[in-house]
């Protein structure tokens, strides 16, 4: 059931699904679950607490032994050394974010780790690639988080970005399952990135009451916060507090994070703003993320097969 392509081979992986880089989120306890099911485990550093992030990369080498990466989320750097930080962690798979791709670049290649970027527009897709970047993650608006405020679904930049690039590409925003994971591929993906899904796993250290809200939201849900303002737009779960937030735009988004651990560890929803995509909708269960991924790999050759028996034979008859 494994599946072979450039993004497994690079990653040196069984399944081409990267777990995305949430703030706080991502530490050792998530991640390690992702890789040791087969995918790709990341540890966030958006936080700016390199020192736990040190320890969470420590743990995670007494919790797995299959490969793992680290995210730098470019705006949000505090320490000007995180390309040496994270060399010196022995880390060999980076993916950076919410910035400009030739900040580090150059100085990560160098240092001989494989490099994709994340991607919310064509243009900066092909910014990526002429900074020389080994892939490219596609993110579109319907997933959870900091988010362009020009918005744009996967369903079309997905397939658009595809067209114009040849390095591999991971699809992210809405993709939770196998059958997602199959319509990423046929436009032109070869990975998918989960973020909400792995939000509400049983390895996830959020509250209960975050996860409780993800299985219990229908598709409507979630609200797009900060269009117009200053800073990035969010996308996030509708509470009292994103819904006055969507009506009246704050000075500064970045201050609704304030309680942002009382929200994620403390279970208090109105706390801070919980980050979510809209697949919040599709969610039904909160699973181990070993059955998660089995699950998504397995339907994801159930429909792809299924397909070629439906209308490669219909083809083939005419």
């Amino acid at each position: 059931m494994t599946i072979n392509n450039r993004v497994t081979t690079m990653l040196g992986v069984e399944h081409p699904i990267i777990q995305a880089p949430m703030g706080w989120i991502a530490r050792a306890q998530l991640a390690s679950a992702v890789s040791n099911a087969g995918g790709m485990g990341i540890i966030e550093t958006s936080s700016g607490d390199l020192d736990a992030i040190r320890n969470e990369i420590r743990k995670m080498r007494e919790l797995t032994d299959k490969p793992f990466g680290v995210n730098i989320a470019l705006t949000y750097v505090r320490d000007p050394a995180i390309v040496q930080f994270v060399v010196d962690q022995g880390i060999k798979f980076v993916t950076t974010s919410a910035g400009d791709p030739t900040r580090y670049c150059a100085d990560l290649k160098a240092a001989g780790l494989t490099v994709f970027h994340v991607v919310p527009t064509l243009a900066g897709a092909l910014k990526a690639v002429a900074a020389g970047v080994d892939g490219l993650i596609v993110e579109g608006s319907e997933g959870g988080g900091f988010k362009n405020q020009r918005d744009v679904t996967s369903m079309v930049l997905l397939p658009l970005v595809c067209s114009k690039v040849t390095v591999p590409v991971v699809a992210a925003g809405g993709f939770c399952d196998g059958a997602t994971m199959a319509a990423a591929f046929a436009m032109g993906a070869e990975g998918i990135q989960m973020g909400t899904r792995m939000l509400s796993s049983t390895e996830s250290p959020v509250h209960d009451n975050w996860k409780r809200a993800i299985v219990n939201a229908e598709e409507t849900d979630t609200v797009f916060l900060n269009r117009g303002g200053k800073g990035p737009a969010l996308r996030a779960l509708r509470t009292e507090r994103t819904s006055r937030i969507e009506q009246q735009i704050p000075e500064s988004i970045m201050s609704e994070f304030a309680g942002v651990q009382q929200l994620y560890f403390g279970g208090d929803m109105e706390a801070a703003v919980p980050l979510t995509g809209q697949v919040c909708g599709r969610i039904d269960a909160v699973k181990p993320v070993q059955e998660i991924i089995e699950e998504t790999v397995r339907d994801f050759h159930r429909v792809v097969d299924g397909l070629a028996a439906r209308y490669g034979s219909a083809r083939s008859a005419s």
